[in-house]
């Protein structure tokens, strides 16, 4: 019996093997949780469907989180398959790969509104469909990273849509909290994945990560996938409104998260 057993959660956001989604999707039914999954367009179904079919999974559907006639129609097949739901990961960013790589000061105000659209008000709209189908113990997890707060070089415009995520989770925790809901982040240090690939020098991203963290290694899939499993379960019954990291212990050092020369 792991501790998600009995448990239905969605899953938003693998886009492959690679992804941070995925490990806590194999976490989550290791622990016995029955999955659901969603894909954005043809070629991202042919990568997500096989990997959800290995897992079990019972609802694996489009859903584009920019439409809300899409989000509609996903979660409607949800509650008709499920009726009830236990937990959703939000796992879902996006950026222009050149806002990310340009300076700061030059974002355009249409790269601002994709990137705040895709990556934080995405969880809101999710939260608003997902919510009224859960019971008394449910959970909403989101993924954040430190440049919420720091200012991390090659991170622009990703880093002020994960600020406003954070803040999203704080709010959402308040709001959902009255009907026994918890919302929470995870703060995941560096992983390879294929969103990470649009950062700039990631590779010494993760270098210097590695080196600055408390344990001098780079978090792997399964770790950021076993913290969540945690946060969804009936053992974090006491823990919402939280950006918990997982990193390695990077966050409490001195140094600053940028780019080595």
């Amino acid at each position: 019996m792991g501790i998600l057993s009995g448990k239905k959660g969605l899953i938003l956001g693998v886009a492959n093997n690679k992804s941070i989604a995925w490990g806590i999707a194999r976490a989550a039914r290791r622990e016995g949780a029955t999955l659901g999954f969603n894909f954005l367009g043809e070629q991202m179904e042919k990568r997500v469907r096989p990997l959800a079919e290995s897992l079990g999974a019972e609802i694996v559907a489009p859903m584009d989180v920019s439409d809300d006639a899409s989000i509609d129609a996903f979660f409607d097949k949800v509650k008709m398959e499920w009726g009830e739901l236990d937990f959703v990961v939000h796992s879902i960013a996006f950026a222009n790969k050149d806002a990310l790589r340009d300076r700061f000061s030059i974002t355009s105000r249409e790269d601002f509104h994709l990137a705040l659209d895709v990556s934080s008000y995405s969880f809101i709209a999710c939260a608003q469909r997902a919510a009224p189908m859960m019971k008394e113990g449910g959970s909403l997890l989101t993924m954040t990273y430190l440049g919420a707060e720091r200012a991390v070089p090659g991170y622009g415009v990703m880093g002020v849509a994960k600020a406003a995520l954070e803040a999203s989770t704080r709010y959402l925790a308040q709001d959902l909290g009255v009907d026994g809901i918890r919302v929470n982040s995870v703060s995941a240090g560096p992983i390879r994945t294929l969103a990470a690939s649009a950062v700039g020098d990631f590779r010494k991203l993760m270098d210097k990560s590695a080196r600055g963290s408390m344990l001098k290694h780079n978090v792997t899939q399964e770790e950021v996938g076993n913290t969540s499993v945690y946060l969804l379960s009936d053992l974090a019954s006491g823990v919402t409104g939280e950006v918990h990291y997982v990193d390695a212990g990077f966050h409490i050092g001195a140094g600053d998260p940028g780019i080595p020369d």
